[in-house]
């Protein structure tokens, strides 16, 4: 049996996404990608990558997952 690697990376998959844009040196190309999807209505002008789990403050709080935070021009 005989395995192909492919070369490319699927970008619609958690894995491929976080490969193309989930690091410091592809923020830029991150905040473009952002930018683009907002079309004018938001622009983000930073973006900060931080751990992906939080815990709630209490035990019957819920867990939820951020990979990133962003600023705007507003400061939102």
């Amino acid at each position: 049996m005989t395995t192909t690697m492919s070369r490319y990376i699927d970008p619609l998959t958690d894995f491929g996404f976080k490969h193309l844009f989930g690091s410091e040196p592809d923020k830029d190309i991150m905040i473009g990608f952002l930018n683009a999807l907002f079309e004018g209505e938001k622009h983000i002008i930073d973006i900060v990558y931080s751990p992906t789990e939080h815990q709630g403050n209490q035990s019957t709080e819920k867990r939820v997952f951020f990979d990133l935070t962003c600023t705007g021009t507003d400061g939102e």
